[in-house]
């Protein structure tokens, strides 16, 4: 790797301050390998995808993040399940996101982890996600697989992670994400 920071853009497909995956975000940008940095995007002003919108033009909040997503290096996706599947919010964020034929999930290395209050740890909203990314060409990491279950037990009220095993998993998926940011590049480059 360079000396240049791996610059990832984390995606939380909960808006909400306290929300578990934001936090499972926040911990993943606290165990990524050295020389890596996660910047959280702020998607608030995504307004609802809408044809008459888009004929138009982008809107400013769209197009900034499309070009954010653009320049960085990888991206990490942290939502919930929401009715066994996406969230519709993160849903409209990726459907905008992914207008026109310079999409900037094209090739993007990503990587994947969920955390509910449940015991599965939002395993089937990793499954569909997965499906939108691959239609969109997206360089996601399968393995390892990250599902925070009983997330109120391993974080606490200050939004820090309270679990050993929890924080070697998703250190051991951030370490595999680095890597796999260079393995995508290698492949580009050949």
């Amino acid at each position: 790797m360079s000396n240049t920071p791996l610059d990832i853009v984390g995606l939380c497909g909960s808006l909400r301050s306290a929300s578990y995956n934001r936090m499972a975000l926040e911990l993943a940008g606290s165990v990524m390998p050295a020389g890596m940095a996660l910047e959280i995007a702020d998607w608030r002003d995504v307004p609802v995808l809408d044809g008459d919108v888009l004929a138009q033009g982008l809107p400013p909040a769209v197009a900034a993040l499309r070009e954010r997503v653009r320049r960085a290096d990888g991206v990490v996706f942290a939502i919930p399940e929401y009715n066994y599947s996406i969230p519709g919010g993160i849903k409209n964020l990726i459907d905008w996101l992914s207008r026109g034929d310079d999409q900037p999930f094209a090739n993007k290395p990503v990587a994947i982890l969920t955390a509910s209050q449940g015991p599965l740890g939002g395993a089937r909203v990793q499954y569909d996600l997965r499906k939108v990314l691959l239609f969109m060409n997206a360089a996601t990491l399968v393995k390892p697989e990250v599902f925070i279950g009983s997330a109120q037990t391993k974080f606490d009220a200050q939004g820090r992670c309270t679990d050993e095993t929890t924080r070697k998993f998703v250190g051991a998926q951030m370490e595999a994400f680095a890597r796999w940011i260079a393995a995508v590049r290698r492949m580009q480059a050949a």
